[in-house]
Parts: C-alpha cells; structure tokens; sequence
C-alpha cells in the first residue's frame, strides 16, 4: 500500500519534507482493526510534529503522522468487538503509534466511532480530534453539565480555530452558555457568528473587550491558543469559583497562585491521554465519537470543513501543510483519496 511520511525535519517547500513509500499491510491483532482509508484531515499537531520529530537527525524508516480519519473496517484482531468488516468509521488515532498518512491504518477499535451517516465524507474526516478535544475539555475536565451550567458565561479563546469551532456549538447548543469567543479578522468574526457566538471579542485587549459586553467577569474560560501569552487577562476575568481549561503548551511556567484567592480550578486537556497511557475509560473515546456522530445527523452541531483537496499524494499533502502553516484558514482542510 502507499504511505506518506517524512525521514527529516524540513520546511514545507522542500521536495522531501513529505515522500511517498510502499509499506506492507499488517492484519490487526487484540483491539485493533483494520481500516481502509477513504479520507483525512489535517492539524496543526500534524505539522508541530513534522517541524521537530526528526530535526537533528535522518530517520531510518519513514514516519507517519496524521491524526483524523474516516474508513471502512477491512479486518479486526481477536479480542475486537466493536465492529465487523464493512463498518464504516470515524476517528483520530494514537499520536504513539503510525498516523493516517496510509492507505491503510491499524488502530484500537476503542478510540474508534461510527461515522456519522447523514454527512459527506469530507465533512466527517474533519471532525474527530477537535470534536474530541472540545467534547472532553467542556464535558470530561470541567464536568459541565447542561442542567446545573445552562445560562453561565464561557470565554472561548481562539474560538475561530479548529477546536474552538466545535467547543462554540457544543457550548450553546447542548450546554447553553452565554458563548464569548475571541476573533480579530471580519472572516473569522462572521464564522464564529454563524457557529452561534452571543458576542465575539478581540483578543488583543481581551480585558477591556469581554467587559464591553457587559460582563465584568465570566463563569468559565477555555484557552485554545497560548495560555502564557492570556493568563493575565484569565486570571483577571475569571469569577470567583470558576473554571479554567486549556489544551495549550506553555513556553514559561503559569503561576497557578494567582487563581487560589478566587478557588479557581485549573485543567488540562490532550486528546491522547487515553490511548497514549492505555487508560481504563480508553473506550470513553468510542462513546463520545458515537455522540459526536449523532450530534451531526441531527443538524446540532456542523461540521468545519472549508478546504478539501483531491487525490492521496505527496504534493497534495504538502499543500494541506502549507495552508495550515500560514496561520490564516478558517475551518479544517480535508484530503480525499
């Protein structure tokens, strides 16, 4: 089969930056199945990866990254049981183990959904690790619950970004906060609009911003973007008893006594933690993407799918990588095979 991967950290105008290779198609063992890929989508862990997996040294084999897919299961390992052959599927993977970038993936049916059914291909490939982010920071980390949360305020930053896209609709529409989210260009102002932002804020004098809307401070923040270059304004903004989430790396250490005047909880999100440390919830993943994927079919939530490029090729792959480099799209980018 053909897989797309890369052997050096280079920029992505280099020719080998990405290479097309064969690789052999190995049948599932355990929890994993097989899946032959029809789609996938790109994110900016993707191209964090490729800028420093290999930076001081030539790999021997060619790594694959890519973290979104939707398929058709081909075969599953013996202890499989959550699907058969023909099932069609949805999911974002193990960041520990070879990534979507191939005509065919392994991977543990737990971290594995049922695609959605009433929305194209393209539009589900782009779903999975976003809708799993923000699903698991608002539902897992900060327990929000609709009946004891619904009408509270929540400050969504970067919320015209991938995982912030989806934390709006799941926000107002199963949790119903008062959404704030932070946008700075007209495009991705009217974007957060569409998705069902009360108000949209610029980040760049966040503070004064958010209190022109007439909150003073907010009952919940999520930071999807830089929590050193915003922990000041959070600090600030946040209510006494609140709740902050962030799925950011930080370059410099966060003062978390800042928060204990206010008792103000603090919490982390990856995606990966499940599947990386083999969890006992690891199969929650499984569940959230089935809700996930019933969430689309019913219209409640839509998917962020903006750019979709044809045809599973180096080139192609190169170009996904380019447009999410450039900081500037809105939604996700999708490559069909």
């Amino acid at each position: 089969m053909k897989a797309i991967g890369f052997k050096k950290s280079l920029p992505i105008n280099e020719a080998e930056s990405f290479i097309e290779f064969e690789k052999e198609i190995v049948p599932p063992t355990g929890h994993d199945i097989l899946v032959k890929i029809e789609a996938i989508s790109i994110n900016p862990v993707d191209y964090k990866i490729r800028q420093g997996a290999a930076k001081d040294n030539i790999l021997n084999e060619p790594k694959i990254i890519g973290w979104d897919a939707v398929g058709t299961v081909e075969e599953i390992g013996d202890k499989a049981m959550l699907f058969k052959k023909g099932d069609h599927v949805f999911y974002a993977g193990d960041i520990t183990k070879d990534g979507s970038n191939q005509e065919y993936q392994l991977v543990d049916e737990r971290i594995v959904g049922f695609a959605p059914k009433k929305i194209s291909v393209a539009e589900a490939a782009a779903m999975p690790l976003t809708a799993l982010t923000a699903y698991e920071i608002l539902f897992d980390r900060l327990r929000l619950d609709p009946e004891k949360d619904k009408g509270k305020s929540i400050l969504i930053i970067g919320g015209a970004g991938g995982v912030g896209s989806v934390a709006i609709q799941l926000a107002k529409n199963i949790l119903g906060l008062h959404v704030i989210a932070t946008a700075s260009r007209p495009d991705t102002i009217e974007w957060c609009k569409k998705l069902g932002a009360d108000s949209v804020v610029n980040h760049k004098d966040l503070v004064n911003e958010v209190r022109n809307t007439g909150f003073d401070s907010v009952d919940i923040i999520v930071d999807f973007v830089d929590v050193n270059q915003y922990w000041d304004a959070m600090v600030a903004l946040i209510k006494p008893q609140g709740k902050i989430g962030s799925i950011s790396d930080p370059t410099e250490q966060v003062n978390l006594r800042q928060l204990k005047g206010k008792s103000v909880s603090f919490h982390w999100e990856l995606m990966f933690t499940r599947s990386m440390f083999q969890t006992d919830d690891m199969i929650e993943q499984h569940h959230i993407l089935n809700k996930i994927a019933q969430l689309f079919d019913a219209r409640t939530l839509q998917s962020t799918l903006n750019t979709t490029i044809e045809g599973f090729t180096a080139d192609n792959l190169k170009e996904a990588h380019r447009l999410l480099e450039s900081g500037k799209t809105i939604g996700k980018v999708v490559l069909k095979f």
